[in-house]
């Protein structure tokens, strides 16, 4: 069996296997972004380029595995996506990684930063790997596995830096990201003010109150490589999702009335909720719980993809999956939820790009009581 065939299985061995723990669901608290600014999916380049909207001075491609595109990242390269030149004080950014199998433990991480880029077309090749002159910004990297005799996990640290000076940094060791028997991961990143967290899959690895500098204009989002042991170790990155805003869930749900997010996300013309999903729903649970007297209505909606009556029927059963997801999972009784769907009848914006398309895949919560 090729490498390529065996990597392919993996992946969709580890996607299909991606259910959370439940202590660790329970725990998770990230919250999207309340408004999609861009969505990165590789479907607008040709297999076997390089995006034609992205820097690098490496290389790399766009490859197909398991029918979804991935961008490739060679090696000792740094890849900025050109399309992001501004990032507010509050945003969310997820990815999803995977690696190559068998991967050996003296290859260098996969990097991902956040950076002040004074003329971002010159100054993203500061960010290479094992490099600080010029910088301004946090560094996070991600290894599927750690020197030892088991091998059993993989390792995760950060390094701030400020004006070109190394500030904190630290390691842990992470059990999300492992080649042998978890190759794929999604990471999430949410920046509110000067705090950063990180999470792989649903574990959140850090919590940093203090990442970002007061006063710096972090504008550009990097990923990095270094050297590989093996030809064969390889990264792969692929579903961009950039979202700003500060959801203020309990101030818009209960003063307001309505609380609406296109953070809830499905499989495709499915009602499986994913798990990157599961911190919003949690915290509107809790607002419930403190809530008793409240109940709320759930409303799905679409895009315009497909067949109207397909879209409306989903829609509907979407909003039963998270009343049935609020019910089962975090107790809240369903004598306390409506649901309904509109389908693709009520747009928030256009349906003329993919970004408008996320925005318009949205559910909402409506106080009835």
């Amino acid at each position: 069996m090729t490498s390529k065939i065996c990597l392919l299985l993996m992946i969709v061995v580890s996607i299909c296997n991606a259910q959370p723990n439940a202590d660790i669901a329970r725990n998770f608290d990230f919250v999207q972004g309340e408004k999609v600014l861009i969505l990165e999916h590789f479907g607008n380049d040709n297999v076997g380029d390089f995006p034609a909207k992205w820097s690098t001075n490496s290389g790399g491609e766009i490859v197909t595995i398991a029918g979804k595109n991935w961008l490739h990242l060679g090696k000792s390269g740094v890849f900025m996506p050109q399309y992001i030149s501004n990032l507010p004080d509050n945003f969310t950014f997820e990815f999803d990684a995977t690696c190559s199998e068998k991967f050996s433990n003296y290859s260098n991480a996969l990097s991902f930063s956040i950076a002040e880029l004074a003329n971002p077309a010159k100054d993203y090749d500061k960010w290479k790997q094992f490099n600080r002159l010029g910088r301004n910004g946090i560094e996070i990297s991600i290894h599927p596995k750690r020197v030892s005799t088991s091998n059993s996990d993989g390792t995760t640290s950060y390094q701030s830096y400020i004006n070109g000076n190394y500030g904190d940094k630290n390691k842990a060791n992470q059990s999300q990201f492992i080649s042998d028997a978890k190759p794929t991961v999604h990471v999430s990143i949410w920046r509110q003010e000067r705090r950063l967290r990180v999470y792989l899959n649903q574990e959140k690895v850090w919590d940093l109150p203090n990442a970002f500098a007061v006063g710096s204009k972090y504008n550009s989002i990097l990923f990095q490589t270094g050297n590989f042991k093996k030809e064969e170790d390889k990264y792969y990155i692929s579903h961009l999702r950039l979202a700003v805003g500060n959801p203020d869930v309990r101030n818009k749900l209960i003063n307001e009335g309505k609380f609406v997010s296109s953070g809830i996300l499905f499989d495709v013309n499915s009602t499986h909720i994913k798990p990157e999903s599961l911190g919003l729903i949690k915290s509107i649970a809790a607002i419930l719980q403190e809530n008793e007297t409240v109940n709320i209505k759930i409303i799905g909606h679409s895009d315009s993809d497909g067949d109207e009556a397909e879209n409306l029927r989903l829609s509907k059963q979407r909003a039963e999956a998270v009343k049935q997801m609020l019910s089962n999972d975090f107790g809240i009784s369903s004598n306390k939820l409506e649901t309904d769907g509109k389908g693709e009848s009520q747009p928030a914006m256009p349906n003329s790009s993919s970004e408008n398309k996320a925005n318009n895949r949205r559910v909402e919560f409506i106080k009835i009581k």
